[in-house]
This record gives structure tokens, sequence and C-alpha cells, in this order.
């Protein structure tokens, strides 16, 4: 445990879990509770299983690390582990959604859909972070702050 947990007093790190659990965190509401004109927990679960063919564990992964996992990152919670599932997400999204409209974001509106460049972003800053964990004014640091 104290390997998953282990990180440095980097303030990089800090800037990385908190911008991305702040950022992720309303796409996650949006899919947990609904907020910021999304659909809410029973309608995203009915999207993605029944639209997209997700099945139930995977969906219900996908809204716990948009939601939770997001916490859990501005608070430097088990921060490999959040981020982890983020990049997990992050992958499934360019993978199954975003690949086919290219790189770019849809700035012009002239695309079909979304690029896939904000995902590899995440994607990014979600490796680091579980390469150097937490970093500073973490939870996880504070924990393994006194261990060998």
């Amino acid at each position: 445990m104290n390997a998953l947990l282990r990180t440095d007093d980097a303030w990089s790190s800090l800037v990385l879990r908190v911008v991305l659990g702040v950022v992720m965190f309303p796409h996650g509401a949006q899919k947990l509770f609904g907020w910021f004109g999304g659909y809410g927990f029973s309608g995203t679960m009915g999207a993605f299983t029944g639209q997209m063919h997700i099945p139930a564990v995977l969906a219900f992964l996908v809204i716990m690390a948009e939601s939770v996992g997001a916490v859990m990152l501005v608070a430097g919670a088990v921060t490999r582990f959040a981020a982890f599932g983020i990049a997990c997400v992050m992958v499934g999204a360019i993978w199954l959604v975003h690949l086919p409209n290219g790189f770019f974001m849809n700035w012009s509106g002239k695309q079909a859909g979304e690029g896939y460049e904000y995902h590899l972003l995440m994607l990014a800053m979600s490796i680091a972070l579980m390469i150097a964990g937490g970093g500073k004014w973490s939870v996880d640091r504070a924990i393994t702050a006194n261990t060998a």
C-alpha cells in the first residue's frame, strides 16, 4: 500500500492533480447528479448501456472515475488509483467516440464531432500523476511522510 501512496513534495504534482480533478469533476457531476445539463446517473447508465452498448459495470466505473475520482484527485487521496481511472476513461473516450473525428477539437463547428486532443492532454496528465503521485499537500503525502 505504501508504494501506491508514496509521493514526493512536488508542486508540479499538486498543480496537475488539482487541475485534472477540477476539470474532470463537472463531467462526472453531469453523469452522477445531472448537474451542468447532464443526464444524471440513470440517464447516463441508460445511454452508456443502451446506445453505446457498454457493459453496466464499465459504465458505472466511468461515472465513479469522473466524479468520485475527480474529488479524490483534488484531495490527493489514492492519487495513482484515481488517475488510473481517469486515464482509462480517456482511452475509452478516444477509442469509442473521438478518434473518427480527428485530432482537433471542433472549434469551428464544421466537424462531425469533437477530436481527441483534449482527451490526450487529460490522459497525459493522468499518466504523469500515476508516475509521480499526489505531491505537495496530498492525503497520500500526509499518510506516507513518516514511513521509510
